[in-house]
């Protein structure tokens, strides 16, 4: 099911808020959860065996490590001083224990549905290049939706109870309820346990009020997917499933789209799951900070799919790069290459293995593996000219804080990211490659293939208005201007009046109708 479904926004939205209203405070968070777990059912079937495995594990786990923190404490204080040390490395290996375990389980149910098949085909050639007569089966099976974004939302939890984060929730309902809330099953943002838990089992009531500022971001995202993602995938699809009749110009038009397209799908997504969040009184993290307002690769990365990026930095890049020998690794290579060059040597191990797991979380292929190795490229090559640049501007007296300059690194980091999106979407390595060859090799700037996609003038006029309205949008918030908060501040009568705009906008230019075909989330395969 859909987000953008009709159904799903103006049918089932609303009839789980009259369903949640009519039970009491006290039994609202049970009936939250139990709707969750039917949604999960109702889309991958049999597959709610493996989210209610994998919550019963990530719960016992919790308490496990807990009880075992507080074992700890209670001996402490009946040993020698001499002897205490001892107590505590041997407890901590035995919350060690409990916690690899619990990854692994989590882990492995991951790998089996996602990536033992990829694993499995490339190991069949190794073989079959060495001759070895032993083949891997390939097993054909469905795995559930938004699986990855699950499994790092439950390793949050139990990772921050080892590191003294939080402590283990002691009632499973609300670690089921903080796991299965069925806004963010399918597409994120992975919100920490202390984000969202204890707002979502307090069972807060539906007002009016909150219903329709819920209302409005849904209605945003909805206007970011209907009228700009959807026809944008028009061209995407007419692009990348037939490169090679393309000109230079088309096909640089197709790589482009898809990269904004991407944008207002997934952030659309999340102003839905942030709408229905704002519902219930629970505030779900926000995922996007205007990304192609970056400077620079990195810092684009700080603003598109910023949950993931916390968490990959928090749980990857932090505990490699504070490693024992890691540290070391920094201290010699400080006194070689000085305090700039020297920490990013180790800081580099960290963030490769950060990108290749974040380019083997988007999908079991190698070019998602080089789509994390060549934002991984892009973010090294930034860090060590990062010196060379400083002293290039001041001595060519360029003022990087200028308007001008800003305008110039957000214009080469877009540039940079829609070649990396590229590899992202492309179905192999070698055909990114080849339509980047294309791409040169065929240079026009005929406009004229653009009119061969379905879409007419209206469309395009339709489309550009559309995103010159998100950009105008972006623009007030990288100002810090809070634009519904400004629009609930007006006159009543004013204040409908753009919902209502908004609705009629969404009505009247909407992709939907006669010969459409309703696009799947891009997301929810992850």
């Amino acid at each position: 099911m859909s987000f953008f479904n009709p159904v799903f926004a103006f049918v089932f939205v609303p009839l789980v808020v009259v369903i949640y209203n009519l039970f009491p405070k006290k039994l609202r968070a049970f009936i939250l959860l139990a709707i969750s777990l039917l949604f999960f059912a109702f889309i991958s079937k049999w597959l709610i065996l493996y989210l209610v495995l994998s919550i019963v594990s990530i719960y016992m786990s919790g308490i496990g490590m807990q009880k075992l923190e507080e074992k700890k404490k209670e001996v402490l204080k009946t040993v020698e001083k001499d002897e205490k040390k001892a107590v505590k490395e041997s407890y901590k290996k035995k919350r060690k224990f409990v916690l690899v375990l619990c990854i692994i389980f989590n882990v492995a149910f991951l790998f089996m549905f996602k990536y033992f098949n990829f694993f499995a085909v490339n190991l069949n050639l190794l073989m079959n290049y060495f001759k070895v007569g032993h083949q891997i089966t390939i097993v054909k099976h469905i795995a559930p939706i938004g699986i990855s974004f699950y499994t790092l939302e439950a390793l949050s939890y139990v990772l921050d109870i080892y590191y003294g984060k939080i402590e283990a929730d002691k009632n499973i309902f609300r670690v089921a309820l903080y796991l299965a809330f069925f806004p963010q099953l399918l597409e994120g943002p992975i919100a920490r346990y202390q984000d969202t838990a204890n707002s979502l089992y307090e069972g807060n009531k539906v007002t009016f009020e909150s219903f329709t500022w819920g209302y409005q971001r849904i209605l945003y995202g909805f206007a970011k997917k209907l009228i700009i993602a959807d026809r944008l995938n028009i061209i995407v699809k007419s692009v990348f499933e037939d490169w090679g009749r393309y000109n230079g110009f088309t096909i640089f038009v197709g790589i482009m789209s898809y990269t904004i397209m991407l944008y207002m799908e997934f952030s659309g997504t999340i102003d839905i799951v942030i709408g229905i969040g704002e519902m219930f009184g629970v505030k779900v993290p926000e995922n996007f900070r205007q990304p192609f307002f970056a400077k620079n690769v990195s810092d684009f990365w700080t603003r598109w799919h910023i949950s993931l990026g916390l968490w990959f930095k928090d749980y990857i890049f932090y505990p490699v790069s504070l490693s024992k020998s890691m540290k070391s690794l920094t201290g010699k290579a400080k006194k070689r290459l000085g305090n700039h060059y020297g920490p990013l040597v180790s800081g580099s191990v960290a963030l490769l293995c950060v990108w290749l797991l974040n380019g083997l979380w988007h999908g079991a292929g190698w070019h998602y593996i080089f789509f994390g190795l060549y934002h991984f490229f892009m973010i090294l090559m930034g860090n060590i000219f990062e010196p060379s640049v400083a002293k290039a501007c001041e001595k060519l007296k360029i003022d990087r804080k200028k308007k001008g300059y800003r305008i110039f690194q957000s214009i080469k980091t877009t540039l940079l990211v829609f070649f990396g999106e590229l590899f992202f979407r492309a179905p192999s390595m070698a055909v990114a490659f080849a339509m980047i060859a294309r791409m040169f090799d065929a240079v026009s700037f005929s406009m004229s293939e653009l009119m061969t996609f379905g879409m007419d003038s209206r469309d395009y006029v339709v489309l550009m208005l559309g995103m010159v309205g998100m950009f105008i949008m972006s623009v007030v918030r990288e100002k810090g201007i809070d634009v519904r908060e400004n629009i609930s501040r007006k006159n009543i009568w004013i204040r409908w009046a753009i919902y209502y705009g908004l609705i009629l906008l969404l009505l009247i230019f909407g992709a939907y109708g006669q010969g459409y075909v309703p696009v799947d989330p891009i997301y929810a395969d992850f």
